[in-house]
């Protein structure tokens, strides 16, 4: 196996595409004069074959690119071609070609016309001989000599490394170290191991343990049933007892209930006549209480509303003092008025309530009056009166002391219900006042409902401008908010542009600028990229067409450009190339009508003086549609030719 050919194309100080004779399969020599590419050469071979070129950033593989006058160069591949009539490399052809393609944003490898990774190539690669652990297989230059001066140990190393001794000994290493930690582990198994083993012991004491608590314990529960089994039969005995005892208490029980259901008829008419008396009493008490509360809340209103009218006759001296004091005058009057009418309604709806709630309870203390009165009298008769003469003596006392209590109450009674109509005619007078009061109210409430719509309309209109002056302030934040943002993008932008645009460039166009500021000069345009717009879609095209022409100067004329370049060059300032337009002379290019490309020329939006210079750079290119597209039109219009995604085809 031998490389037979090689092709490079963009690859550094190879710009065109460059193919060499074929090779032959011994000795061959590459000889030529210094600056003439042989350097390169070696450097291509070594891109596709080495391991110097795996890992490459961006800004490594711009400098692998082609860096000359005219054009810019945005990709390049070199490719080799193996004669592999040995076999040696395991693809089932005589003749293999290996290309590796690099661009700013991409390394990709090709075998036979075929996309692969780079895995791949490295593992074909190494069945061929190529060996990252052994790269012996290209001498550079130097080497040799470097190896007729190495120390014996050192050139013992540099045999070691190539006979593969070196990774035999780190992989041996390596093999002893796993061999370490496999010992280790194997002493930790046996550690686990042993703990098993005596907690396996330790479980089997306590199984045997568990056993003779099974049989205990089966011992215990029969004992307990054994007792059990015993007291329930005495609990059985002694309920037959109770039972005995209970059907004798129950034979007593019916014998004074029915002593208790005589005693029951003879003090019935007696307890209706207390029950009579005692309710008329506390309804007599009740009615007293409300309407002694009535009386004094309507003297706290009859003072209240006369309180009420000598501040209104105060403050009625000013239109708003009479306004404010009308409002709080009516509500306060409204509010006596609805608290009056509520009061008494609840009044009387408490009245109702408690004389039902009065008999219920009276009813159950009667109730349970009368059974401890007859147990009081079952327990104690036969000791309380010597004989019925006695009995009879002491309830016609009794009698007798509830009549004149009944009669005392009455008259109370009668006392009370005059006094109560007294007050519902004082409540009359109040109610007539109360009306008289409510007319002025009213005549009150109408001055008060035109102020309050004037009121009204003045609010209206203050919230409209409140709201059109805070539409005002959204609006003018909204604007803030959106030059703000502006603003930073502007920032950004210019940051991306400086770090995009060369070192000497940047310091030129700074230049520049500062010189047309310091020195008053006049007739400079600016570069071509502020001079130019497009839509976004095009602005890849429009920067690879242009490449350093965007940072170009504009000038009126060349006067104008010596200037600053005398200027610039004293100052060391930096390197610009300008465009007079008066030295301008735009090719005339006929650009034939096709769907298939239309000219780049017409998607820029530009000044009408400033033409002639964006003839010059962008007047030869058209934008197709594909590369295909852009290859055929280039080769058959003599037309430079790029696409959208900016891969450029110039014409030969």
């Amino acid at each position: 196996m031998y490389i037979k050919k090689v092709i490079i194309e963009g690859f550094k100080s190879y710009r065109e595409e460059t193919s060499t004779e074929p090779f032959s399969p011994k000795v061959n020599v590459v000889v030529g004069a210094n600056g003439s590419g042989k350097s390169n050469f070696f450097h291509a071979i070594r891109f596709v074959l080495s391991d110097m070129f795996q890992n490459l950033r961006s800004e490594d593989r711009g400098a692998l690119l082609h860096e000359g006058a005219g054009h810019s160069v945005v990709s390049a591949f070199v490719e080799i071609i193996f004669d592999n009539s040995d076999n040696r490399i395991p693809v089932d052809k005589e003749e293999v070609r290996l290309r590796r393609t690099v661009a700013s944003k991409k390394d990709e490898y090709y075998l036979d016309g075929k996309h692969v990774s780079k895995t791949e190539v490295m593992n074909l690669l190494e069945s061929a001989g190529f060996s990252r652990s052994n790269p012996y297989y290209v001498v550079q230059q130097g080497k040799i000599a470097s190896l007729t001066l190495m120390k014996d140990s050192e050139r013992l190393d540099l045999l070691k490394e190539i006979g593969g001794t070196r990774v035999y000994e780190d992989r041996r290493r390596e093999s002893l170290k796993i061999m370490q930690e496999t010992a280790n582990k194997r002493k930790q198994i046996d550690q686990v191991v042993r703990y098993l083993e005596e907690r396996l012991r330790e479980l089997d004491e306590e199984k045997e343990e568990l056993k003779k608590y099974q049989q205990l314990d089966k011992q215990r529960r029969s004992l307990e049933y054994t007792i059990l089994d015993h007291e329930l039969n005495d609990a059985r005995n002694e309920l037959a007892s109770m039972d005995d005892n209970r059907r004798q208490i129950s034979e007593r029980m019916s014998q004074a209930d029915n002593e208790v259901v005589e005693l029951r008829e003879r003090v019935k008419s007696l307890e209706k006549e207390i029950k009579a008396s005692t309710k008329g009493i506390n309804e007599t008490k009740s009615e007293k209480g409300d309407a002694e509360k009535k009386r004094t809340e309507a003297l706290k209103v009859v003072s209240q509303i006369e309180l009420d009218l000598r501040d209104l006759k105060d403050r009625i001296s000013s239109e708003k003092r009479a306004k404010d004091e009308a409002v709080r005058e009516l509500n306060s009057m409204r509010k006596e008025s609805e608290k009056s009418k509520s009061e008494l309604a609840q009044i009387s709806k408490v009245h109702a309530a408690k004389l039902k709630e009065e008999e219920d309870i009276s009813k159950s203390i009667m109730d349970r009056e009368k059974r401890l009165s007859i147990l009081y009298q079952k327990q104690g008769r036969a000791t309380q009166f010597k004989n019925e003469a006695a009995r009879d003596e002491w309830l016609r006392k009794e009698i007798h002391d509830l009549e004149r209590v009944l009669l005392s109450n009455r008259k109370q009674e009668s006392l009370l219900q005059d006094e109560s109509q007294k007050l519902k005619d004082e409540i009359n007078k109040l109610t007539n006042h109360i009306e008289s009061r409510r007319s002025e109210s009213s005549k009150l409430e109408a001055v008060l409902a035109d102020k309050q719509k004037n009121h009204n309309d003045f609010t209206k209109q203050k919230n409209a401008l409140q709201d059109e002056r805070k539409s005002f302030w959204k609006e003018e934040n909204s604007v803030t908010a959106e030059i703000d943002r502006l603003k930073e993008d502007l920032v950004k932008a210019q940051k991306s542009l400086d770090h995009a645009t060369p070192g000497d460039i940047r310091r030129g166009l700074n230049s520049v600028s500062r010189i047309i500021r310091d020195h008053g000069i006049g007739g400079v345009f600016g570069p071509v990229l502020e001079l130019v717009d497009c839509e976004e879609k095009f602005f890849t095209a429009v920067e690879v067409t242009a490449g350093n022409s965007l940072f170009h100067v504009v000038v009126e004329n060349d006067d104008i450009s010596t200037r600053i370049i005398q200027v610039l060059t004293r100052e060391k300032g930096g390197r610009v190339t300008f465009i007079p337009l008066n030295r301008v002379h735009a090719p005339n290019v006929n650009v034939p009508q096709s769907s298939d490309f239309v000219p780049l020329l017409k998607k820029l939006k530009f000044r009408a003086e400033h033409r002639r210079a964006f003839e010059q750079v962008f007047g030869r290119t058209v934008i197709c549609r594909d590369l295909e597209t852009a290859t055929r039109v280039a080769r058959s219009n003599s037309l430079d030719c790029i696409t959208l995604d900016g891969n450029p085809e110039f014409c030969s």
